[in-house]
């Protein structure tokens, strides 16, 4: 593990098998990470159920793995309110803001392109 002063200067080299920053891709480049990812940059501060209900087909335990991951990484925080019933909300850090930026501008690619994707998906499924 890397000490602070360490952390400032250390450099990600993703094509590394061992470097750290392997965990990082995988939790971001997830299924579910993306979509979180995408939902906290278009709708700001959510609270659990709204995550739930904005991503459509994630399952509770998936969601709550994936927010820790992305919790653990410094991409979203998590602001537990102390009140009755439990409010806890959810937001991207601006470490998260900066990567939302990305991913944002690849989910606006996919949903532009989906018709030429959809085409070129079924004509390899028919040859």
């Amino acid at each position: 593990m890397a000490t602070p002063e360490q952390a400032q200067t250390l450099r990600g080299r993703l094509m590394s098998a061992d470097c750290p920053s392997r965990q990082v891709l995988r939790h971001v480049s997830s299924r579910w990470g993306l979509l979180v990812i995408l939902a906290l940059g278009e709708g700001g501060q959510m609270r659990f159920s709204e995550l739930r209900s904005t991503i459509g087909g994630i399952s509770e335990r998936m969601l709550t793995e994936t927010l820790r991951n992305l919790a653990e990484d410094g991409i979203v925080t998590r602001q537990d309110h102390h009140e009755v019933p439990p409010r806890v909300d959810y937001t991207l850090t601006p470490l998260g803001h900066g990567l939302a930026e990305r991913v944002l501008g690849l989910g606006a690619w996919i949903e532009e392109n989906i018709g030429e994707i959809v085409r070129a998906q079924r004509a390899i499924a028919a040859e």
